[in-house]
């Protein structure tokens, strides 16, 4: 236990003090001090990555729990998990003492039960919007059915970003959702994943990339998808005790050490003052943040289209002149992306590719669609490994592995990272697959600076040692259950490939 609080502390001080730079007395707010920071490197913007799940869950934490004046969040998935439910809290605290909340969240995955939607959008500082509603929230099983015959296209166009701005001043993004398994709180299924933690101009470019989707008509505030009064109550004082009594749980489920262990919120709540300036764990450079527009493209009639971040990667791959190493938990390339990756290895660019293999994957369609086309990617030219379920890094990278090694958790690929002549480092949501390049609404920040550039590089190329991948040339499929290899082979049969 005393390792692991030592861990923690290390993360804290090491968030802490990136953002902050100096000491700092107790009358003074931390995230003024990143106005001060930003005035130092004119011009430039700051970014740390967080490659440790529970470091990215305390920088989040932390941050919410300091915000003055606004907390925007934006995500893909959100469980009513512990991760999640203690992401509510923290955003109702948040709101309590002031802070003005704004959350959009895809539709398709939410599974908040709609009175807890509704008791938090009906707080004055809270706002909800749900992107899409054409599955989920409010959405009957018979309205399901007709949006699938009736708008197949539009069903299928989802928000994927993921972005977490505070105050206007610093953002996280990345590819984790807000979930156990994304931040190594789960005891069976975690993610290998990455964000990255930014200041300066382009958390600008965030903020008016979320503002595009809040305004945006594809995103409905949560209270239009139901008849509140029938949800919460039929009168006013029977929704506010409702409301109320959903607000206690969600504080009491908070302060549950089995849910969130004292040592964690100990930690957050009480840092010291006078921390040693770690400054240098931060990279002020020149930092781009692209994005999609809401809906993705103009396309109607068919799955195509592109979209802004798939011209913006695209460009960084075409101006490639020695290798790529790509990370990316689904492979599946479409006839552009095939190209695409053809013109770079004539031109004698050596192209690697991280990604999950079948006995790790926690999506069997995309893999089947990688399958499918496996043989022809390795003709091309292009080195690709495959994730190993238990794979040794795990037990780096995993500050909370101790606890949860008995269960022998799996341990697969989630981040999104690709990295040009170790120069361009590309960080955020997209994956290597049709529908980032067609239907999901993607961001990510593209970072020019080849020491950070070549530091993640590092650890791919580590993520890609024989102690935690296989080569895919080695049929590496044999390592997984056979049930997994007979439903892959079922899916293979399928014309799904423009979906995935």
């Amino acid at each position: 236990m005393q390792q692991s609080i030592r861990l923690l502390w290390k993360t804290l001080i090491i968030v802490y003090c990136l953002v902050f730079g100096h000491f700092v007395t107790a009358n003074t707010n931390g995230l003024d001090i990143i106005d001060e920071q930003i005035a130092e490197h004119e011009g430039k913007s700051g970014v740390y990555i967080l490659d440790k799940g529970e470091q990215a869950l305390l920088a989040r934490a932390w941050l919410a729990d300091h915000a003055q004046e606004s907390i925007e969040v934006q995500y893909f998935i959100w469980s009513t998990d512990n991760i999640g439910i203690l992401a509510s809290e923290a955003l109702l605290r948040a709101a309590k003492r002031g802070v003005n909340v704004r959350v959009i969240v895809d539709d398709l995955l939410i599974d908040a039960p709609d009175k807890s939607l509704l008791a938090l959008a009906s707080h004055p500082n809270i706002h909800i919007r749900i992107y899409n509603p054409k599955h989920s929230v409010g959405t009957s099983f018979f309205e399901r059915v007709m949006h699938i015959f009736t708008d197949f296209r539009g069903v299928n166009q989802r928000m994927h970003d993921k972005t977490f701005i505070v105050d206007e001043k610093v953002a996280i993004t990345g590819g984790r959702n807000m979930a156990d398994e994304y931040f190594d709180y789960n005891h069976t299924y975690n993610f290998r994943d990455r964000d990255a933690l930014v200041i300066g101009p382009v958390v600008a470019d965030i903020q008016k990339s979320f503002n595009r989707f809040w305004k945006s008509q594809l995103s409905e505030k949560v209270e239009q998808r139901f008849k509140e009064e029938g949800v919460l109550g039929n009168d006013k004082a029977r929704r506010n005790d409702e409301v109320q009594k959903i607000y206690q749980e969600l504080h009491r489920y908070a302060q549950s050490t089995g849910n969130f262990e004292k040592e964690v919120r100990d930690a957050i709540a009480n840092l010291q003052e006078g921390f040693m300036s770690l400054a240098k764990e931060i990279v002020w450079t020149d930092v781009q943040f692209i994005s999609d527009k809401p809906g993705k493209n103009d396309e109607k009639a068919s799955l195509g289209g592109g979209g802004l971040a798939t011209t913006a990667i695209a460009e960084v791959v075409k101006e490639a002149k020695e290798d790529i190493v790509i990370q990316s938990p689904y492979l599946v390339l479409s006839d552009e992306a095939k190209q695409l990756f053809s013109d770079a290895i004539r031109r004698g660019v050596k192209i690697t590719i991280s990604t999950n293999s079948l006995a790790s994957t926690d999506n069997l369609q995309a893999f089947s669609g990688y399958k499918n086309q496996r043989s022809d990617i390795l003709k091309m030219g292009i080195q690709v490994s495959e994730f190993k379920p238990h794979p040794d890094i795990q037990k780096d990278l995993l500050e909370r592995y101790p606890r949860i090694a008995g269960k022998s958790p799996v341990f697969a690929l989630h981040a999104k990272t690709m990295v040009v002549d170790s120069k361009i480092l590309y960080v955020g949501t997209y994956n290597l697959d049709p529908r980032s390049q067609n239907l999901n609404t993607e961001v990510g920040i593209i970072v020019n600076d080849e020491t950070l550039a070549s530091s993640v590089k590092t650890v791919i190329e580590k993520d890609m040692e024989e102690g935690n991948s296989w080569k895919a040339s080695a049929s590496p499929d044999q390592h997984a259950g056979w049930m997994k290899r007979i439903k892959v082979g079922f899916w293979q049969l399928m014309p799904l490939e423009p979906l995935l």
